[in-house]
């Protein structure tokens, strides 16, 4: 079975609903895409949490090492790593009081994508957050 994204209007709806955004792979590069596309969120409303263990603080919040120590409820993790560490990824996401894991463009793992589903998880994969979010408002 394929990779199965919500439709657009189903996205539009939960980043309507959204407002803690997790980034796993957050960089402190301005430069990054990571870093664009969280500051656009952020500057959008959303509340930004980078996981990034290599930094104390990203876009003037505090950086976390993992999604586990994160406090309280998050609504997206957002992740900007590769591929292959989405399985990893995804155990750990189900280990946390998140709704929505979210790979960005070029991210995708099915392995990923069946763990989380059978759980009853909601999971976008190969989409920009971003893109999302200007096409729905």
């Amino acid at each position: 079975m394929a990779i199965e994204n919500p439709s657009r209007e189903e996205i539009g709806s939960m980043l309507k609903k959204s407002k803690r955004i997790a980034v796993v792979g957050l960089s402190e590069n301005p430069e990054r895409t990571s870093y664009m596309v969280s500051k656009a969120m952020q500057d959008a409303g959303y509340e930004i949490i980078p996981v990034n263990p290599k930094a104390d603080e990203i876009l003037g919040e505090k950086a976390v090492s993992s999604l586990k120590d994160i406090e309280g409820h998050v609504d997206i993790v957002n992740i900007f790593r590769r591929s292959e560490f989405l399985p990893e990824i995804a155990r750990e996401f189900a280990e946390i009081d998140a709704e929505i894991f979210w790979a960005q463009l070029g991210v995708a793992n099915e392995d990923a994508y069946h763990f989380l589903k059978e759980k009853g998880y909601t999971v976008i994969m190969d989409r920009c957050i971003k893109v999302e979010h200007a096409m729905t408002k």
